[in-house]
């Protein structure tokens, strides 16, 4: 899951990518609104994270720009502004949510997950997804690898679309129990591991690529490569 975060304090920009890093995100900072707009145009973000003021362009004047261009990325305003008026003007060009300088960091991560799960959410439903040779079809809960047609349960294919969606990035354990049981789940590490070996018992047999790798103590990564130090299975 990428994340850009456009903000010219950089006492402020440091620690929250440190933190966005930690739950498992990519992160790229840009200090002010030109070079924010230039990376979120050549790339495709999950988020945008945008200090409403900044040098050379605003996070106002660049959340028009791009809404302006069609780009639907859901953007997350970071502002000391909270009058009803200013809250209007931000929701006007386009912002999906806002949070107020200074802020709390719980806060903070529980606004970004809530749009990341909007984000993934608005991908289409009906498009097959494939990684490497194995291809997804989410509409029938079908998937097919090397001439093989393979069943999935409700929750295995809910966990198989997660995966595919966001391939080579770091889905901290957090992140998937929330996907896939929700903010108030009690589901227990247990859990999620036994739907995970059920997962690869199906869509992995001896002699095939290993698609889902570990990430010891943090969660796991989907695609053909794992960095060898994170662990494979």
């Amino acid at each position: 899951m990428q994340i850009l975060l456009v903000d010219d304090e950089r006492e402020l920009t440091t620690p929250l990518s440190r933190v966005l890093t930690q739950e498992g995100y990519q992160v790229d900072v840009a200090n002010n609104g030109v070079v924010g707009e230039e990376l979120a145009t050549n790339n495709n973000y999950h988020l945008l994270i945008l200090d409403w003021l900044m040098p050379e362009k605003s996070g106002l004047e660049l959340c028009r720009s791009l809404r302006s261009r069609g780009n639907q990325t859901p953007v997350l305003f970071l502002t000391a502004k909270d009058t009803v008026d200013d809250r209007v003007a931000g929701l006007d060009v386009g912002a999906d949510d806002y949070i107020v300088k200074p802020f709390e960091l719980r806060e903070f991560l529980a606004r970004v997950r809530a749009l990341m799960r909007r984000s993934a959410c608005e991908l289409p439903v009906s498009s097959r997804l494939q990684v490497s040779d194995l291809e997804f079809d989410p509409d029938n809960q079908l998937a097919y690898r090397n001439g093989r047609t393979i069943e999935l349960s409700e929750k295995e294919g809910k966990l198989l679309k997660y995966f595919m969606q966001f391939p080579q990035q770091l889905l901290t354990h957090q992140q998937i129990y929330q996907h896939l049981w929700g903010e108030e789940s009690t589901a227990s590490s247990n859990v999620l591991a036994a739907l995970v070996r059920l997962l690869r018992r199906k869509i992995e047999v001896p002699g095939e690529i290993t698609l889902i790798h570990t990430v010891y103590g943090k969660g796991y990564r989907f695609g053909e490569r794992s960095d060898p130090q994170e662990g494979t299975n």
